[in-house]
């Protein structure tokens, strides 16, 4: 089957590289989707000391890769369709960026393409506690049509694992985009027996 839907899919350097990860691992499993990574310096940092992994094995789940300075890239233009762009995670230096319209990576700029073509843009911010340039900032993303995805775990699941965590994360954003995973996580159904 050929690839007809393409997600861009960035890593900055903020904790929890393990959803960008995770959501390229389930991707890759699916034909019609073309992945497009690209990931900032201090992203790769993250990834070797959260996952013991680097570039070369992180670069083989993805369908295409950019560098953070190509500005050239397809993934900086809007004439280039993609079904839109995940930031996971997200840093808050890439949040303002985003916020603000300074897109000086391709990271930012991939963001600001998605915005300006009004296609989904989800931002997975790993920060707590936030302070008001924070909230302000993801107010701003908001307001551009942008959605602010915190990886907040549901515990009606009962989860037991960092793993069932991420799953469920990665499982609901990729919802949003139309990509249904069976298994990935369970969907809350309400109460049973409860009256």
């Amino acid at each position: 089957m050929a690839k007809i839907k393409r997600l861009v899919i960035a890593m900055t350097g903020a904790t929890g590289a393990i959803y960008g990860v995770r959501m390229l691992q389930v991707l890759k499993e699916l034909p019609e989707w073309e992945t497009h990574l690209v990931i900032s310096s201090a992203g790769l940092v993250n990834l070797k000391y959260e996952l013991d992994m680097d570039r070369a094995a992180l670069y083989q789940l993805a369908d295409v890769t950019h560098g953070i300075n190509d500005i050239a890239s397809c993934i900086a233009s809007g004439s280039f369709k993609t079904e839109g762009v995940v930031i996971a995670p997200c840093s808050m230096k890439t949040l303002a960026a985003v916020a603000h319209g300074f897109g000086d990576n391709l990271i930012s700029r991939s963001a600001d393409v998605a915005l300006k073509e009004r296609r989904k843009t989800l931002l997975v911010p790993r920060e707590t506690p936030l302070n008001l340039a924070h909230i302000r900032n993801m107010a701003a993303v908001t307001e551009m049509g942008g959605i602010i995805f915190p990886p907040m775990p549901a515990f009606y699941n009962k989860t037991d694992s960092v793993k069932a965590m991420v799953d469920e994360g990665v499982g609901r954003i990729l919802d949003m985009f139309g990509v249904a995973v069976e298994g990935l996580y369970t969907p809350w159904n309400g109460l049973t027996g409860e009256k």
